[in-house]
């Protein structure tokens, strides 16, 4: 049952987050560094509790090692965020996040000189076009949708190509980051709690340059409308609200994350994270009619379709099929 609970996590917890998330930036677009300071508190506050033992617990990989992760980690998720702000629809930014198959394929070639069969090269031709589509269809969105003003259509256009510049850099960090994590685990072996606990709690002081940013919009979600919670009946700022059921619905996906991959084979993981993603976009655009032409559906079933192939999931479905899921020792 852990698998089928861990699934459950996953859809619930990250199809939720994405919700609350966009329900913030929707009213207030700059919020992305109070929601990533809050996520990243109440994370290290529980991993301080449960796995560091209240910091009796050393950890077992040098935490040099964690300081140089934990500054990758830190800037990309700020980035991540911040794209937000540059005219980046949330579509977008979460297409363009699925690109994560081709960072880390020309990273491994770059740095660890691997090499692809043509199928898995295939694959990441697909993940490209469909991001290209979608990227090329939002850019003609952003210069129809400003004023006739040409001058206020470049700004638009010129913050625009800042943000996709931004997600492009944010994809390449993300790729090297997870190379260095998987040469950490098979050097001292996988500690992925441990590995959380860190990558939330040692980035904390840094917020303190985003104290001032932080503070104004913790003013202005002061300033919302009150919101009572059912069932428990207390009052607060609905934009409190949403931050708190962001940072739960985020623990929620994060964890449900790790159990399946102690729980489950590497492809089952994939798939359930990608047809994750794929409910998501789904529902953002539907509940929120975000705007998407034919074109962006088009390049959305590229981006989903190449990275299914990538998992090379024609191939192995029997074998998945028979054994789903198995333990896994660390």
């Amino acid at each position: 049952m852990r698998p089928a609970f861990a699934v459950g996590l996953v859809f619930a917890g990250c199809c939720s987050n994405v919700i609350f998330l966009e329900l913030l930036v929707r009213k207030h677009p700059g919020c992305g560094n109070i929601v990533t300071f809050a996520q990243f508190l109440f994370i290290a506050a529980e991993g301080f509790l449960f796995e560091a033992n209240l910091g009796r617990k050393p950890p077992t990989i040098p935490i040099r090692y964690y300081v140089i992760m934990v500054t990758m980690f830190f800037t990309v998720s700020v980035v991540n965020n911040y794209a937000l702000n540059l005219n980046i629809a949330m579509p977008l930014h979460m297409i363009f996040r699925s690109g994560s198959l081709i960072a880390n394929m020309i990273l491994g070639i770059i740095i660890l000189k691997k090499r692809y069969s043509i199928f898995k090269y295939t694959s990441i031709a697909l993940v490209s076009l469909g991001i290209f589509i979608c990227t090329f269809m939002s850019a003609k969105q952003v210069t129809s949708q400003t004023s006739s003003n040409e001058k206020d259509g470049f700004q638009a256009f010129a913050w625009w190509l800042l943000g996709i510049g931004a997600l492009t850099f944010a994809l390449l960090m993300s790729a090297r980051m997870g190379i260095f994590q998987e040469t950490l685990y098979k050097q001292f072996g996988k500690h992925s709690k441990e590995a959380l606990f860190y990558n939330h709690a040692l980035p904390l002081p840094g917020f303190i340059f985003l104290a001032s940013d932080i503070y104004d919009h913790a003013v202005l979600f002061n300033k919302s409308e009150l919101y009572q919670i059912p069932v428990v009946g207390v009052t607060l700022p609905i934009m409190w609200f949403y931050l708190l059921m962001n940072v739960i619905t985020q623990y929620v996906c994060i964890r449900g994350v790790f159990i399946l991959t102690t729980e489950c084979t590497s492809l089952t993981v994939t798939l359930v994270v990608t047809l994750r993603k794929f409910v998501s976009l789904i529902f953002s655009i539907l509940y929120f009619q975000n705007p998407f032409t034919p074109w962006h559906w088009l390049g959305t079933c590229f981006v989903f379709l190449g990275t299914l192939l990538y998992t090379e999931v024609w191939n192995n479905l029997g074998t998945a099929k028979s054994q789903p899921c198995k333990d896994r020792k660390n």
